[in-house]
């Protein structure tokens, strides 16, 4: 039973990072190059389908992380395990904290209210995303590294 819960977290987490991972290097590129405001409604859009769902994966995940470490208590692993756990709170923190208010902003703009410092608020928000794209890939790397 531990074994399948292992898989299941890695896959979760390991899917969460990818696609953390898929928006500034490839996403927002793509949208940056769209012609005309193209690019802003793209990520008005992914505001408001990445804050429906990216708390419920990066929350999950976490509670995926902590049933491991607690099924798991005895392994070689379970300290490997449990600085996941930690990183992804940092995330989560950091996500409510600095990422949620930006996003919650973008969310609402439209091409007629949109504030004169938007794309300085898309580019705090980009680079807050690459620190907490680290911090999650670390906790993925180390939920790979505590099944060794």
């Amino acid at each position: 039973m531990l074994n399948a819960l292992e898989v299941v977290t890695i896959v979760v987490v390991g899917v969460m990072v990818g696609v953390e991972f898929a928006v500034p290097f490839f996403i927002n590129p793509i949208l940056n190059a769209l012609p005309g405001d193209n690019g802003l409604r793209g990520r008005v859009h992914g505001a408001r389908v990445g804050g429906a769902v990216m708390p419920f994966w990066y929350i999950g995940s976490f509670v995926l992380v902590g049933v491991w470490a607690v099924a798991g208590w005895d392994d070689d692993g379970t300290g490997l395990v449990m600085t996941a756990g930690a990183l992804l709170i940092a995330s989560v923190l950091m996500s409510i904290l600095v990422l949620v208010p930006i996003n919650n902003r973008v969310k609402t703009w439209t091409e007629g209210s949109r504030p004169t410092d938007y794309k300085e608020q898309m580019k705090r928000w980009d680079r807050w995303h690459y620190v907490r794209i680290a911090v999650i890939i670390a906790a993925f790397a180390c939920l790979a590294a505590a099944l060794t």
